[in-house]
């Protein structure tokens, strides 16, 4: 037997009043954290869910997260988590092609509407049977969007035995896009999430008297699931729980709470800097790791980090289909600026040309993976896992140089793929969208270079004949259509755009 939700039973067991996540004024011990985890177990149980079914999970970084996260792997089942950012058409796909059999979903905001969109999503989805909210008032036994979570956990008991799953068994299927088509899922396996946490864990100092992370990266995101989530769990570290970034408060959170680790998005660097920089906001004295990934850092970033926090960012890489840590620059290792190091305990690196062929060192090529992290494949799409997956080698579609000690550089990404502020987006989804306005005739989705979210989305467009529809009014229907993160900013209308001989359009003309 092997099952995810060790990391939290373990630490619930050992220091069961140690304080787990901190929200607000919340500060909810471990042996909290897993009885509510047992009774959205025994819920899911209840309801005929259980051993290999799916269920959604569409909420913030709130002390919901965990409470359902792991309750849905003691059940058996496989986790589904969704970005808060996705329109109710995108949770609606979501849900049936991940055939999720329940959804749990956070009230939301004015300012974030996701009840409303979930529950719509929920109701245009065919075969997913269970919708619970989440509420925004804590407690709260009714909703507007349907059964909340605390009226479905009336009365049911805190106590639960975990189902077995071996270590293959499909814990959490994460979803990212290719560079062509609609967002896959990437199958990650219980021994795929769990070492990777370990492996995670077991990079980084442990502080004497107990660790304490900064949780501001999304749970529903790789990143923070793995390297903050499962990873502090497992260290019985305490989480503070920051819904949205903003530099200010996350300084202050950081003074406040003594944090000890903090990982991120280049971006959220960049902007804490500013902010001491512009405002003298004072520097936490507590930090003793940083850690970034999910884009690359501008070196003079890094060296000024260092400079004015007295702590090295420790850069590395991944992907969701890789669980996702698969390099890193190692504590015990000299640190080089503006690479993702070298790859991590139980993991191989290549660089291969397009005929899965060895690149020798120097020269660029794409980077492969293997080894324990590596996703089972894509949920139901076995072409598309063929095409990535050779020998248990996946190919990432990143393409880097490797040094004579083994360090990894990466020079260009995935030929499409845009990331703005440490968020894949992938350009064809969205012109696959974008088509379906009645007033657009053609379209090029690229990035282009941003100051603070490193890359902007830029979509060049050919209205049809006659059409009169303007920058900004094309802007708000993307906003209505698509996720925050991805609909683009800047919109530029052409006559033609420019083509190859078979009438393949030049994306690298016009980045």
């Amino acid at each position: 037997m092997l099952n995810l939700s060790i990391a939290l039973e373990d630490s619930a067991r050992e220091q069961p009043d140690r304080t787990a996540l901190v929200f607000g004024d919340l500060r909810l011990p471990y042996s909290l954290i897993n009885t509510v985890a047992n009774q959205v177990a025994n819920l899911l149980v209840s309801r005929g869910i259980g051993k290999g079914d799916k269920v959604a999970l569409a909420c913030p970084n709130l002390p919901y997260f965990p409470f359902v996260y792991y309750g849905i792997l003691k059940a058996g089942a496989t986790v589904v988590p969704l970005s808060v950012l996705l329109q109710s058409r995108e949770i609606a796909y979501h849900l049936a092609d991940s055939e999720a059999k329940a959804l749990f979903c956070f009230e939301g905001t004015p300012e974030l509407p996701l009840g409303e969109r979930g529950r719509a999503g929920f109701e245009a989805a065919e075969g997913t049977e269970h919708f619970f909210v989440l509420p925004a008032t804590a407690f709260a036994t009714e909703s507007e969007y349907g059964e909340t979570l605390w009226a479905a956990l009336d009365g049911v008991s805190g106590e639960f035995a975990t189902v077995q799953t071996s270590p293959d068994d499909t814990a959490v299927i994460l979803y990212t896009s290719g560079t062509t088509g609609q967002p896959k899922g990437a199958e990650l396996s219980h021994q795929n999430m769990l070492l990777n946490a370990m492996v995670s864990d077991e990079m980084f100092p442990r502080t004497e008297g107990g660790d304490t992370f900064l949780a501001v990266l999304p749970l529903f995101h790789s990143f923070g699931q793995t390297v903050i989530m499962n990873s502090g769990f497992r260290r019985q570290a305490t989480l503070v729980l920051m819904p949205r970034f903003e530099p200010g408060p996350a300084l202050e959170l950081m003074r406040n709470e003594n944090v000890t680790l903090f990982a991120g998005v280049p971006t959220m660097y960049w902007a804490m800097l500013t902010k001491v920089h512009a405002d003298g906001d004072e520097v936490p004295t507590s930090l003793r790791v940083a850690v970034a990934g999910g884009a690359s850092s501008p070196v003079e970033v890094l060296r000024d980090f260092e400079a004015t926090f007295g702590v090295g960012i420790l850069e590395g890489y991944g992907l969701s289909e890789t669980s996702p840590v698969a390099s890193f620059n190692q504590l015990g290792r000299p640190t080089k600026p503006g690479t993702i190091g070298t790859p991590v305990w139980g993991v191989e690196m290549k660089l291969v040309d397009n005929d899965w062929k060895t690149v020798e060192d120097g020269d660029p090529g794409e980077i492969a993976i293997r080894g324990h992290n590596v996703m089972k494949g894509y949920y139901n799409r076995p072409e598309a896992t063929a095409e990535v997956m050779n020998d248990g080698w996946f190919r990432t579609g990143d393409i880097a140089t490797r040094d004579a000690d083994g360090y990894y550089t990466i020079i260009d990404r995935a030929k499409d793929m845009i990331i703005r502020g440490g968020f894949n987006v992938y350009p064809r989804e969205l012109e696959e969208v974008l088509m379906t306005h009645p007033e657009v005739s053609l379209v090029a989705v690229v990035g282009v270079s941003h100051e603070s979210h490193g890359e902007e989305v830029k979509a060049y467009v050919i209205r049809t004949s006659g059409a009169s529809v303007t920058e900004e009014e094309l802007i708000g229907w993307c906003r209505e259509n698509m996720a925050g993160y991805k609909y683009p900013r800047i919109v530029e209308f052409r006559d033609a755009l420019p083509m190859t001989a078979t009438g393949k359009i030049l994306k690298r003309e016009l980045r």
